[in-house]
């Protein structure tokens, strides 16, 4: 590690953080879940543009809550779910974790995201009740062709955001155009909790769904009128109000403390996103005439947690991988590859290959992309590539 001039990722938790962290810390507040959260929350929502938000102690809880809260919400014709080939296993393991049907989807050629075209006939054969779409690396998917086959098929959409916090679709911030939107807030992410994740919805009866789940399935965290018609519904006995347990839930709560930097990360996404997209941006200006590159659809704005790129075989990514390597600058495969190929997956249902999703998974490399990277760090990353070409 020593050896490492160029991290993949820095943590945007900087010296002026901690420092205000230290401040907050002296008046000796309440640590664990409390008003910080609450604020936090809807700061959150007020940037993202959402109606409820609801943080969690890891993306991959929030994406645990998107899909439990979808299976108590009674809005399921069946189990199926249409899942991504290109993501992470947390997107497609609550799916197995709650005996749903997951149904796997090639990646699409150009954002790297659900392959529409593939995702129309799994639909017409399966009719799925829900479609999970990871927008890959902050590249925006085509949200526009698939809101339109949303609204044509009527299927719940789950937009796992966890990698993409402050890219832009159409001037539309991702994550909020699904039924519901996960986010992570890990170290190397757009912004960091230490460990964190959101959700947020525009729907009032999955919000309340989402604080039961969070929180063992009581309904502490519900507004007045909604607990007040649960007690009646249930006919519970004020005494024990407080601790009476709706929902199967679970506790995947997260601390104020983690709340209190979330809301400091909040002041500076603004300039997280102007620096890791002019990063990304100067990647594709330099290597794009000789790597493969996502290519995101007219009028987005990508804020990249790295840069993915594709090398035309294995043999060509050996190389540059090396050569990154024996410069100090750090890389890994490209997100999980393809999940087809995993044996969580291959165990179950056997493997899924796909030509897109199996070429990422063989060719695909990251680049080093966050906020404290300078452009002529990046040229000069570009420069090892190309000699290694």
């Amino acid at each position: 590690m020593s050896r490492i001039k160029y991290y993949l990722a820095e943590d945007t938790i900087d010296e002026k953080d901690i420092d205000h962290l230290i401040d907050w810390l002296g008046t000796y507040p309440r640590l664990t879940k409390g008003p910080v959260t609450l604020e936090f929350e809807e700061k959150w929502s007020q940037w993202l543009g959402s109606k409820h938000s609801v943080f969690c102690n890891s993306g991959s809880s929030a994406n645990l809550l998107m899909y439990s809260a979808l299976k108590e919400s009674g809005r399921l014709k069946n189990m199926k779910v249409i899942v991504p080939s290109v993501g992470w296993v947390t997107t497609i393991a609550p799916a197995i974790q709650l005996g749903m049907e997951p149904v796997m989807c090639e990646a699409d050629q150009e954002t790297f995201a659900l392959d529409l075209n593939h995702l129309e006939d799994l639909i017409r054969e399966h009719q799925p009740s829900a479609v999970v779409l990871v927008q890959v690396l902050g590249v925006p998917a085509r949200m526009d062709e698939l809101l339109a086959m949303k609204a044509k098929h009527g299927f719940v959409l789950l937009e796992d955001t966890c990698a993409a916090i402050g890219s832009k679709y159409q001037g539309r911030y991702l994550g909020s155009f699904g039924d519901m939107g996960s986010f992570s807030f890990y170290f190397g992410h757009q912004m960091s909790t230490i460990e964190g994740g959101m959700v947020s919805t525009d729907d009032k009866d999955l919000n309340d769904i989402l604080l039961m789940h969070r929180s063992h399935g009581w309904s502490k965290d519900l507004d007045g009128g909604t607990l007040d018609q649960l007690v009646e519904e249930h006919e519970v006995d004020d005494f024990h109000s407080p601790f009476v347990f709706y929902e199967a839930g679970f506790n995947l709560r997260s601390t104020d403390l983690n709340a209190y930097l979330g809301i400091r990360q909040i002041e500076k996404l603004d300039w997280i996103t102007a620096r890791r997209s002019e990063n990304h941006t100067r990647y594709l200006d330099l290597l794009g005439p000789h790597l493969y590159f996502q290519r995101p659809p007219e009028g987005s704005q990508v804020c990249s947690i790295h840069c993915g790129a594709l090398a035309k075989d294995r043999q060509q990514r050996r190389s540059i991988v090396q050569a990154l390597v024996d410069h100090g600058i750090e890389t890994r495969i490209f997100s999980a590859g393809n999940l087809g190929l995993h044996p969580f997956w291959e165990k179950r249902y056997g493997r899924s290959s796909f030509p897109m999703a199996d070429r990422i998974h063989h060719c695909g490399f990251f680049l080093p992309n966050h906020p404290s990277l300078e452009l002529e760090s990046v040229d000069l990353i570009c420069e090892v590539v190309k000699g290694a070409l």
